[in-house]
């Protein structure tokens, strides 16, 4: 947890920066460009077309050269693409470049998740996706002061300042790649930082948890298309891609509708866009935390979508000030799913497709990253106004929490790692967990 989850985080943070600080170069992206609001979606989005194509071969692959590798690669990759957004010439290239980013960035949540499945018993994960996920958060929170800034160094050396913004962060992601490289071990086998009895013992509790999955009577071994067929993962996928439509509708026009507060500039409109995030930072810590110590995160997932449904829709139908807190109480819902979804996912699907589960549904979802913001791009250039976006955000939004009580909640709570010892103590060598529970416990009938 204290090795990996913050490097996990600075990297989340250096990958949700770089794909969405074209939010903030949006206005001088058409000064300079002349890319339209329709335009300017449709790039946004593409990036998503190339996540989904080629997130799951990228998954393959990290499992053929291994996560230490792969995710290093993945980092230093997108980097390379990001600060190469300083050559965009008008709307052709910046497609062309918004489509490549999605192609280096393919791969990199699922390798993540799959990463801290292999390494923290389910106890832990709740808390560590939150931990490496609000990464994403303070990106959004830090990208709007940051942005700014680079944005007002215009002219310096010959540069526009979007020019500045992608190449410093560019540069920043290539850093981070370089340092995961030497931070991080493929295996638990591989750490010199665990000493012999800890690999085993860590390693005894991954394979318990393993165990308690397994379907004697069924091939574990399934295809990626008999994975698909899964009606549970058509309701995940569902439920995600609303997520996913909500998040990045936000990440790429938030600022755009806080430009309609009067007197507002490129350093107001960055430290305003922050407000939503920081907010989201807490309440996700906060049901990641909740998750955790009751292993009840069913009722957490449908509160939050439609708390993100609520404000979504109050967003639209109010004053620009009010809006920037409607859409504060709706980050604070849609952003702060992940560390309770996943979770859920990894507790319903068998360890053995687990990866290949991810890959698909984080792939099909993201493609709510293109739905959403072309079709914000198409909104605004016909009315004038995100209003109507905001209100389909929010019917997706209630759908989703409607399709979410199908979720049969036992998938999620019924595991023998998740009973508590009477004393509340964890055994020796165990790794303790939240509420007096140990990671290593595991019922008797897996005994």
């Amino acid at each position: 947890m204290r090795r990996v989850t913050p490097l996990f985080a600075v990297m989340m943070m250096c990958n949700q920066l770089n794909r969405s600080n074209i939010g903030y170069a949006e206005s001088h992206l058409e000064a300079d460009l002349g890319i339209g609001a329709t335009a300017y979606g449709l790039g946004a989005g593409l990036f998503f077309i190339a996540y989904f194509l080629f997130e799951v071969p990228s998954n393959v692959l990290m499992k053929r050269f291994g996560p230490k590798i792969w995710l290093s690669r993945i980092c230093v990759s997108w980097g390379v693409v990001s600060a190469c957004m300083l050559f965009a010439q008008g709307p052709t290239s910046f497609y062309v470049l918004r489509f490549l980013l999605g192609v280096a960035e393919a791969g990199f949540v699922p390798a993540v998740l799959y990463y801290l499945a292999r390494w923290l018993p389910n106890d832990y994960r709740g808390r560590a996706n939150a931990r490496y996920a609000v990464g994403a958060l303070v990106a959004f929170s830090v990208s709007g002061p940051l942005s700014g800034p680079l944005l007002r160094m215009d002219g310096t050396f010959g540069l526009r300042g979007w020019q500045w913004m992608f190449l410093v962060e560019g540069v920043m992601s290539v850093a981070i790649g370089v340092v995961a490289f030497f931070r991080l071990d493929s295996r638990i086998e591989d750490a010199r930082w665990l000493t012999a009895d800890e690999k085993r013992e860590l390693t005894a509790a991954i394979d318990a948890e393993d165990a308690e999955h397994a379907d004697p009577a069924g091939d574990d071994r399934r295809s990626m298309w008999a994975v698909l067929r899964d009606p549970r993962i058509l309701l995940f996928v569902f439920v995600y891609f609303s997520v996913q439509m909500s998040i990045y509708a936000n990440t790429f026009w938030l600022p755009s509708i806080v430009r309609d507060i009067k007197g507002t500039n490129d350093i107001t409109v960055g430290l305003l866009s922050s407000v939503p995030w920081i907010f989201a930072m807490v309440a996700m810590f906060l049901l990641a935390r909740i998750g955790d110590r009751t292993n009840r995160r069913k009722p957490l997932l449908i509160g939050a979508l439609v708390a993100a449904a609520a404000g979504s829709y109050l967003a639209a139908v109010t004053s620009p000030w009010l809006a920037l807190a409607m859409l504060t109480i709706a980050a604070m819902g849609f952003k702060s799913i992940s560390p309770i979804f996943w979770p859920i996912v990894q507790r319903t699907v068998h360890p053995m497709v687990i990866g290949v589960a991810i890959a698909i549904i984080n792939s099909i979802a993201n493609l709510g990253g293109f739905v959403a913001p072309y079709g914000f791009g198409i909104v605004k250039d016909r009315t004038g106004s995100t209003q109507w976006g905001l209100i389909g955000l929010a019917v997706f939004s209630l759908i989703a929490a409607l399709a979410s009580c199908l979720i049969r909640e036992n998938d999620d709570r019924d595991s023998g790692l998740s009973r508590k010892r009477e004393s509340g103590k964890a055994a020796p060598g165990r790794y303790p967990a939240a509420g007096g529970m140990a990671a290593g416990d595991i019922s008797a009938k897996s005994i």
